[in-house]
């Protein structure tokens, strides 16, 4: 099998040498065979690296990646990793979407506003908030 050095498999996975490293640091890859000091891998880093890139897309973290690949019990399938994973990372999803559309709806409030000083704007909010917390 071929070995590639870390620009070969830079160059091949698109992924920054220095990430490969960063993994490497992580635990996300394991350590490569050395050869005059250089580091020297085989073919199959770049499938690993795909994974991991697709994870990261994904949104996990460093350390969900790392839960993904040697978290689990040898024999758990992909598949439930995966499920595992993603139940949680959805669910954190669905609360930033949720952050993100409070988020619109009070710029749209703020986009609209005729207050003449910022004072004036930060007087209309807590009227705003506490006739809010009357209806209740």
């Amino acid at each position: 099998m071929p070995e590639l050095r870390i620009g070969e498999v830079a160059a091949r996975s698109g992924i920054a040498a220095s990430a490969i490293r960063f993994y490497e640091s992580e635990g996300l890859l394991p350590n490569p065979d050395r050869e005059s000091g250089r580091r020297v891998y085989d073919e199959s880093i770049l499938e690993r690296l795909s994974l991991i890139d697709l994870a990261k897309r994904a949104g996990f973290s460093v350390a969900e990646i790392k839960k993904l690949l040697a978290g689990f019990a040898r024999r758990t399938p992909p598949a439930e990793r995966w499920r595992v994973l993603t139940e949680k990372k959805l669910k954190q999803l669905d609360e930033r979407i949720a952050e993100a559309e409070q988020m619109k709806r009070v710029l749209r409030v703020v986009m609209s506003c005729r207050c003449p000083s910022l004072e004036d704007c930060s007087k209309a909010i807590h009227a705003s908030r506490a006739a809010g917390r009357e209806g209740e």
